[in-house]
């Protein structure tokens, strides 16, 4: 099943049932699993970094050694050879440190890529009523917000944070070599960065997830506003909506000036960690230079090696600000991608392509909620190459049904089951909101079947008697549309969604009031159209305009969730029944289409 792309809303709410967050466990358990693939690739990076930051630690020795040669008054030349180890040391860090980081952003970049898609797929496969509850804004802040933090961190904050590490390391055990007393000296650091990095880490992650929650509902209550304008104005609802929008800004603020406060107490907190291990390894070194245990030059590189540390541990903690947030977003976008199955739409049931029915909907019913069922175990067959109507009052179902038909969404009740054909998608919704991508006109339509000739696309839009508008444009194939580019009005915009329809060629055919974006003076126009991209499918049309079942094979009423009539236009309008009712009501003084 295929849904020709459409643009929908969703209500800013704050009872809105947001899409799931992952647990601190299985973020990890999921980014572990992301970098098996290149957990070899992983680990020579590594080795890379490790070396480098290893040839890094002779200059701290080389440094003493030089600081011995002028102590003892050694005549000049004697500074020749550290002084060349020193440029050779330089030289071979610089390289081995710049190939080393870039393997690892690489690493990042292709497992934040992994992730993306990952999480792209299983958005598109959340079903709308799901998307509906959580709100736009919950899921356009996950796939902007959080995707952009995270390879905001896999890009600077990860390689960093992997240099700083291996430093730290390393140089500890460089100082235990030196002396381990000179490491225990520099111990007396740890437990004021302990306390400080578990302070901070306490409250950062709060901080930072409800910061997200936050910039998703702020965006929310933007998209409905934007969204919703032309009404906000007509109901002179102005006020409300900017004190709305203000508010959540307010609380997004709020958030983003704790974090800020955070930081300022994590930075203070360090600079004493800094003068407490800085200040004993020079007492240290005073007492072991007076007693003769170690050189001047030896005292000298353990203070230095210490004052390196300075980079790396900060760096290293101060990166827990990015990854925190980071993980925050991580989190977010892991709680998209692990959704259970029964959370996602799943394919339709499929049976034998030697079926006469092309779909079954068998005791169907479905509820967005406790106490809001919109079916009620409907049992609908559509035979291969049947053209069904559905009509019914405002909220009856109808395009509830459509969707459930579509594979959008799952029943709550019943099954939906599709013959099996011989091309994929096998089912395509085409609704009233079509989206126009931004692109050329030909690559918006290639959307549908990107291996489409340019003959091809102009045989769609010749059949859905769109070509003659299609190539007087400026470029004509290659005129950009969407946003940015030309602007389709609605009668055309939807034409274009038939024209992939028709390029999709599925066997099965969804059509929710498709043509109702047309207005009156296109209104044939469009429906013509619609007939000439359902030729030769089994089609379900939830009509907009009663012509439209007036044409088709079939009709269904349906009334508060149920199939109350079901008959060809002549029996049902004879039938004094529901329908009859709504051909009355709807034609007045009409006369019948002449078909």
């Amino acid at each position: 099943m295929t849904t020709i792309p459409s643009a929908t809303s969703g209500i800013a709410d704050d009872s809105a049932e947001l899409l799931p967050i992952a647990t601190g466990a299985r973020t990890r358990a999921a980014l572990r699993t992301l970098i098996r693939p290149d957990r070899g690739r992983a680990i020579l990076d590594l080795g890379v970094l490790v070396g480098a930051t290893a040839v890094g630690l002779l200059v701290q020795p080389l440094l003493g050694r030089i600081v011995d040669i002028v102590a003892d008054g050694r005549p000049a030349d004697a500074l020749t050879l550290p002084v060349v180890l020193l440029l050779v040391v330089a030289v071979v860090q610089g390289v081995t440190t710049t190939l080393g980081l870039t393997q690892v952003a690489r690493l990042g970049e292709t497992v934040l890529a992994r992730l993306r898609e990952q999480f792209i797929e299983r958005a598109l496969q959340l079903p709308a009523d799901r998307l509906e509850r959580a709100g736009a804004g919950d899921l356009t802040a996950r796939v902007t917000g959080d995707v952009a933090r995270v390879a905001e961190a896999v890009r600077s904050a990860l390689p960093e944070m992997a240099r700083s590490v291996l430093a730290i390391v390393l140089t500890l055990g460089a100082m235990a070599l030196l002396d381990v007393r000179f490491l225990l000296a520099a111990l007396l650091a740890v437990p004021v960065q302990a306390l400080t990095a578990r302070w901070y880490v306490t409250r950062a992650v709060t901080v930072y997830a409800d910061q997200r929650v936050a910039n998703g509902a702020q965006q929310q209550q933007l998209l409905e506003t934007i969204g919703g304008a032309v009404t906000v104005r007509g109901h002179r609802l102005e006020e409300q909506h900017t004190e709305k929008s203000a508010a959540r800004s307010r609380r997004a603020v709020e958030l983003t000036m704790r974090s800020v406060h955070l930081v300022l107490g994590f930075y203070a907190r360090l600079h004493i960690a800094e003068y407490i291990g800085l200040a004993a390894v020079l007492v240290t070194g005073f007492f072991l230079v007076r007693d003769g245990s170690v050189s001047i030059g030896t005292a000298t590189a353990a203070a230095l090696y210490f004052h390196s540390l300075f980079g790396p541990v900060n760096a290293a903690l101060v990166l827990l600000d990015d990854a925190q947030s980071a993980a925050a977003g991580l989190a977010r976008l892991v709680g998209v991608t692990d959704l259970k199955e029964s959370a996602v739409r799943l394919p339709h049931q499929r049976t034998g392509s030697t079926s006469e029915a092309a779909v079954t909907v068998d005791a169907v019913s479905h509820a967005y909620g406790p106490g809001r069922t919109v079916l009620h175990e409907v049992a609908l067959t559509l035979r291969a190459g049947e053209h069904v109507a559905l009509v019914g009052t405002s909220g009856a179902g109808k395009s509830t049904l459509a969707r459930l038909v579509a594979g959008v969404q799952q029943p709550t009740g019943g099954t939906v089951s599709v013959a099996e054909g011989k091309t994929a998608p096998s089912v395509v919704l085409v609704t009233q909101e079509v989206h126009v991508f931004t692109g050329t006109l030909a690559d918006d339509l290639r959307l549908a079947r990107p291996d489409a000739t340019d003959a091809d696309l102009r045989t769609a839009l010749a059949t859905v008697h769109a070509l003659e508008w299609a190539e007087a444009l400026p470029e004509g194939l290659a005129t950009v549309v969407g946003e940015g580019g030309h602007r389709l009005d609605p009668a055309r915009a939807q034409q274009l969604a038939l024209a992939r329809l028709v390029l999709a060629d599925p066997p099965v055919a969804v059509l929710d009031e498709a043509t109702a974006e047309a207005g009156s003076a296109g209104a044939r126009t469009l429906e013509r159209s619609a007939e000439a991209a359902l030729a030769g499918r089994t089609a379900l049309v939830v009509a907009h305009r009663l012509t439209q079942a007036v044409a088709a094979d079939r009709i269904v009423v349906l009334e508060a969730g149920r199939v109350v009539e079901s008959g060809t236009h002549d029996e049902l309008r004879t039938a004094d029944g529901p329908y009859a009712a709504l051909w009355h009501a709807w034609s007045g003084s009409r006369a019948a289409p002449h078909l």
